[in-house]
C-alpha cells in the first residue's frame, strides 16, 4: 500500500471535525493508529518504509490586537467580540503545519491588521513537512485580527486571521 501524504492529511483533517476518537488501518504491510484526545490528533504508529510523523493540534484562544503596530507580533486576548466579528470572513489552515506572517525572519510580515487585501493575496505561509505552503486571502477586505503568533504551530481548520469583507 502506497501513503499518499495528501489523502493522509485530508483523512486526519476529516477526522478532527469528527467525534470520531480513535481510527485504525491495517494491511500487511502498512498500520496507522490515530487517537484524538482533548484536541491533540497523533500519529503513534506507522509500519512502514515512510519516516514517521507526529502531528499535533494546539488549540489557539482568539485574540485581538490593541494597536496596529502590535498586529503580528503580539495581539491580545479579547474577551468579548464585537456584533460587527459576525461578518467577518475567517481565513483558516487548510493543513496541520507552522505559521509564519512574513517570507523570511527578516522581512515585513505578508499583512498586518488594518491592511487592505484582495482575493488572491498571499497572507501567510504554513510550513507542512518541511514544505512551504503559500495562503492566499479568499475574499477582498480589511485584515481585522490575526489569531496566532509567527511560529507557532497550527492546526487543520485553525482561524489564522479574519477579514472584513468588502
Amino acid at each position: 500500500m502506497s501513503i499518499n501524504f495528501q489523502e493522509l492529511q485530508d483523512l486526519l483533517g476529516a477526522i478532527s471535525q469528527t467525534d470520531i476518537t480513535e481510527l485504525i488501518l491495517k494491511n500487511d504491510d502498512f498500520e496507522l493508529t490515530v487517537r484524538k484526545e482533548k484536541g491533540i490528533v497523533a500519529i503513534p504508529q506507522v509500519t512502514t518504509p515512510v519516516t514517521p510523523t507526529v502531528m499535533e493540534t494546539v488549540s489557539t484562544p482568539s485574540t485581538v490586537p490593541t494597536t496596529s503596530s502590535e498586529a503580528s507580533t503580539s495581539p491580545e486576548t479579547s474577551s468579548t467580540p464585537t456584533a460587527d466579528d459576525k461578518k467577518w470572513v475567517d481565513i483558516t489552515s487548510p493543513m496541520v503545519g507552522t505559521f509564519y506572517a512574513a517570507p523570511a525572519p527578516d522581512e515585513d510580515p505578508f499583512v498586518a491588521v488594518g491592511d487592505r487585501i484582495n482575493k488572491g493575496d498571499t497572507v501567510c505561509i504554513i510550513e507542512a513537512m518541511k514544505l512551504m505552503n503559500e495562503i492566499e486571502g479568499e475574499v477582498t477586505g480589511q485584515i481585522m485580527e490575526v489569531t496566532v503568533q509567527n511560529g507557532e504551530p497550527v492546526e487543520f481548520g485553525q482561524v489564522l486571521m479574519r477579514v472584513n469583507p468588502g
